[in-house]
């Protein structure tokens, strides 16, 4: 991990580790989450939201207030509106794309869940997605949470990543294997 995305993992990690006391104190994690999954939705398809957290153009006062309009339409919960205000305040607002992930692996981890990212040549159907997830969740031993994207480069098959675990059944890696046992061959 380079130094500059340790020092925001490291920031992002005090601000969520709050984030999440004070949430599950009050009983508010499902709704923690739904806000995050708002946010995030947020984040990829506003231009304008990514840059207001990564511009040092904008003053801390324009970003405070910005964000605190932000956090209000979108009825986040109060906790989460205070921390990005003082995350404003602070000029640490460009590491909320870290910070929401940090918080979403606590409340997994806290639901005894956990993440797959699965890449596919195509997008998975649901009967698919759940098949997979009761599969790896037989194998895992916890619940398991489909993050599902599609990589055309694949040809067919599918990657799936699992903490520090990979399966990788992809055609391209099969192809790729293929061609470095002909490489030996010849």
């Amino acid at each position: 991990m380079s130094e500059p995305a340790s020092i925001s993992s490291g920031i992002a990690e005090r601000y969520a580790a709050a984030v999440f006391e004070i949430a599950s104190e009050n009983k508010a994690l499902t709704k923690l989450e739904g806000g995050l999954d708002d946010l995030s939705a947020a984040l990829g398809e506003s231009a304008d939201l990514r840059n207001l957290i990564n511009s040092p153009l904008i003053s801390r006062d324009e970003q405070g207030k910005a964000i605190a309009a932000v956090a209000k339409t979108m009825k986040l919960q109060p906790v989460l509106a205070n921390v990005l205000g003082l995350m404003a305040e602070k000029r640490r607002l460009f590491v909320l794309p870290q910070l929401i992930e940090q918080l979403r692996a606590m409340i997994a981890d806290h639901k005894g869940e956990v993440t797959a990212e699965v890449a596919t040549a195509k997008a998975l159907t649901k009967t698919q997605s759940d098949k997979l997830a009761k599969a790896l969740a037989a194998r895992i031993g916890k619940d398991v949470k489909i993050n599902a994207t599609v990589d055309k480069n694949l040809v067919g098959g599918l990657v799936v990543k699992v903490g520090s675990k990979m399966i990788d059944t992809s055609i391209r890696s099969k192809l790729a294997s293929l061609q470095n046992a002909m490489k030996e061959v010849g």
